[in-house]
């Protein structure tokens, strides 16, 4: 299992005049250790929020080479690559809200094989817009975004019980750290 230490106030440089606080934690199932350094209160919700920055980064990951093949651009120009990505996101936004629209809707099935949502959002709505380019299926009227989804999504049960899971710790540590 894994180890978690949380410091508070710990000095930075050789003359220790900027203080920060710092989470180090070996979680089940990362790759790497995790440090993370913060000016909230380290806990063990730093580490959830961490996490949680990994679906963000999967979501970045959709859009650059998974659903949009950014990097095969090959565009160089400051000014293009910010206008590509413009449109980019409108378009990311869009088919998030139209994959939202088909798991309220009840439809994810038609476009998702797992038995509970097991692809993203963005995916359900670009596979969904493909079929209403080749079967005809009807376009659905984009929800907001919402703050709290109403189906996570794994890809196996396995994954799932791996995401919850990789918070157990077997031994944490707190130290505030003086001088």
């Amino acid at each position: 299992m894994g180890e978690a230490r949380l410091y508070r106030q710990v000095g930075l440089w050789l003359d220790a005049v900027h203080r920060t606080n710092v989470v180090l934690a070996t979680v089940k199932g990362a790759k790497e250790s995790w440090a993370v350094v913060t000016d909230e209160t380290p806990t063990l919700a730093t580490l959830w929020q961490y996490a949680l920055r990994f679906r963000v980064a999967e979501l970045f990951l959709d859009s650059k080479s998974g659903a949009f093949q950014l990097e095969d651009s090959r565009l160089r120009s400051p000014a293009a690559l910010e206008r590509l990505y413009l449109v980019v996101a409108v378009a990311l936004l869009y088919a998030t809200t139209q994959g939202m629209a088909v798991q309220l809707a009840g439809l994810r099935q038609q476009v998702d094989p797992h038995w509970r949502r097991g692809i993203s959002y963005l995916k359900i709505g670009l596979r969904w817009l493909q079929g209403v380019f080749h079967k005809g299926r009807a376009l659905l009227a984009p929800v907001p975004l919402l703050p709290k989804d109403p189906q996570p999504g794994f890809a196996s049960k396995r994954a799932e019980r791996d995401f919850y899971d990789q918070f157990w710790f077997s031994r944490i540590r707190s130290l505030t750290c003086h001088g």
